[in-house]
């Protein structure tokens, strides 16, 4: 699962990287929770553009906006299957921008957290869902969710999965309006390059 991350980069300098236009900035923070707010880059009819979104997808059918407490991920091998997910996953995928993610290992009978960077990028883009629920009193929440799938050779020693991690190449595919669901699920394997992990305190 992803439960954790790290959210410290500037997002006007990166917003300008990804010739991407900024709608919201936040304040860095080493710890963010599902329910937080985080960014994410999504593709617009105007191009790239940097929001921020509710950690948690809310359906726009939900009735309750609870069910976010529960959906802040989302298994790669069954997306196409849950109702929260398969309609997000045809038209509204994003990347969840971060400097990295969490997971905790035992340690002398303590549980320690780990920060998980990948190498080479400042910024890690992590396959995302998003939508919009408007509640019946015309509150409007953009919430996502991040993509899990099975931990990669490096991380599995700490948790069993772990969030879909978007090359540059694959983060271009992902946002691709066009793109076929044989050529998205290609992208939602685990990381196949070097992962950075560092023992952390948060």
């Amino acid at each position: 699962m992803c439960g954790r991350i790290r959210s410290t980069y500037i997002a006007d300098k990166l917003a300008e990287k990804l010739r991407a236009e900024l709608r919201a900035t936040l304040a860095p923070s080493n710890n963010v929770a599902p329910t937080q707010e985080v960014l994410a880059l999504v593709r617009t009819e105007r191009g790239l553009a940097i929001d921020k979104f509710r950690w948690g997808l809310i359906p726009s059918w939900a009735k309750d906006p609870k069910i976010g407490n529960k959906t802040f991920n989302a298994r790669a091998e069954t997306i196409t299957e849950k109702p929260s997910f398969r309609a997000a996953f045809r038209v509204r995928r994003c990347a969840i921008l971060v400097d990295a993610w969490y997971e905790w290992a035992t340690i002398d009978s303590k549980r320690v957290p780990h920060a998980f960077t990948v190498e080479g990028q400042d910024v890690v883009a992590l396959a995302g869902l998003w939508d919009t629920w408007r509640s019946p009193e015309g509150k409007v929440v953009q919430s996502c969710t991040i993509i899990t799938t099975e931990a990669s050779e490096q991380t599995k020693a700490f948790h069993h999965r772990m969030p879909v991690v978007l090359s540059p190449d694959a983060l271009q595919k992902w946002l691709d309006p066009k793109a076929e669901e044989g050529e998205l699920r290609k992208l939602l394997v685990p990381y196949g390059g070097a992962i950075g992990i560092e023992r952390t305190e948060l």
